[in-house]
């Protein structure tokens, strides 16, 4: 039941991030009152689409260390906010009937957590998506894209948002680690074949191609932000930009494949952010959330949140066991390493564990008290 490491390298990607540390939930009074929260995105914001068949009797559901008080970031500010609880708008697997990931997809009406593992901004087809075939088949995840999130949401509206909900909006990791894939692997392969240990020269043009990749993600999310949730009626739009790939574990492993690595896919998320900054640019009621800076302070200033390890797993991620996925998708208290990892910030190479959603959640509220919407 193993995957392999590629596809649970970007599984349901994007990468936690997080702010100000130490502290609780808050439990301030939200200065604006929302009426509900409506969330689109990838697995940082997944509420448990996959929380079916054998991902679920493994005791999992969420990336991260799953546990029945869990919480994710946006589960927490739902708290804060008083608004009704959040939901998956979707739960189901498409994989291997033969080990438990073939599981109907039902949609739940009521239900505005849209987010999904392995979600990219447009592309339908996302890590962990079976029609990538190998690995990625035996789970079969749903990735269904943001933009698709967005019009199933507008579906059960009528076609707008009532202006009252706080939209939050957290994607563009799954664009950026198959960019990275895309660009260490066919180096790789230009190694291999010509038996240099670089093979320098093809890499511009590689990274030119990636980088371009990201900027039109980032352009799309930026401009489906504009015209499908602002021009639609969404009065207060919190965005969460990408944040840096490059200090994950996940870019360390990539580093010892292809040297330079690191700062290459750090550049990746650079360019994603800097398109959809400049395509949000003067855009009324959306809030931008610097991600990318903050999570670059912390790996590199851990003891001031209260950080014990920001370049480690807090999961052993060994498979089959203790671990059958390789993922955070299914650890638990049960496979963690030894030792306390209550203070870890990833739980697996991309993925943060409830300290980091915890912290997360601070982060948007503080940004949203900024522009008084808390």
């Amino acid at each position: 039941m193993k995957l392999t490491k590629s596809t649970w390298a970007v599984a349901g990607a994007a990468l936690v991030l997080i702010a100000c540390g130490g502290g609780g939930d808050g439990d301030q009074a939200s200065r604006v009152t929302f009426s509900s929260m409506v969330t689109f995105g990838d697995s940082l914001s997944d509420l448990g689409t996959y929380k079916v068949g054998t991902v679920a009797a493994l005791g999992g559901g969420k990336y991260t260390i799953n546990s029945s008080t869990d919480k994710n970031w946006t589960e927490l500010l739902a708290a804060q906010l008083k608004v009704p609880a959040l939901c998956p708008a979707q739960k189901g697997l498409d994989g291997s009937a033969g080990q438990g990931f073939s599981v109907p997809v039902v949609s739940y009406s009521g239900c505005t957590s849209y987010a999904q593992g392995g979600a990219r901004v447009t592309n339908p087809v996302g890590p962990g998506n079976k029609l990538l075939g190998g690995g990625n088949a035996v789970l079969g995840q749903l990735t269904v894209p943001v933009v698709t999130q967005v019009a199933n949401h507008l579906t059960t509206t009528g076609g707008a948002f009532s202006g009252k909900e706080l939209v939050t909006v957290m994607a563009g990791g799954n664009d950026g680690i198959i960019a990275a894939e895309t660009y260490v692997g066919t180096m790789q392969a230009i190694t291999i074949g010509s038996g240099a240990p670089a093979a320098a020269a093809a890499s511009p043009s590689l990274i030119a191609a990636a980088n371009t990749s990201m900027t039109t993600a980032g352009t799309e999310l930026a401009d489906l932000i504009k015209t499908q949730l602002v021009a639609k009626g969404a009065k207060y739009v919190l965005v969460v930009n990408l944040p840096n790939l490059g200090v994950t574990p996940y870019a360390t492993a990539e580093e010892t494949k292809i040297a330079g690595s690191r700062a290459i896919i750090a550049n990746f998320s650079a360019a994603f952010n800097t398109a959809l900054q400049a395509g949000l640019a003067n855009t009324p009621n959306v809030r931008i959330v610097d991600a990318y800076s903050i999570i670059t302070d912390q790996v590199a200033n851990p003891v001031q949140y209260s950080l014990t390890n920001v370049s480690s797993p807090a999961c052993n991620l060994t498979s089959p066991s203790p671990n059958p996925l390789g993922s955070s998708l299914v650890c638990n208290a049960s496979n963690t390493n030894t030792g306390d990892v209550s203070h870890y910030l990833f739980a697996d190479s991309v993925h943060g564990t409830p300290y980091a959603y915890q912290l997360l959640a601070q982060l948007v509220a503080k940004d949203m008290a900024v522009v008084g919407w808390l």
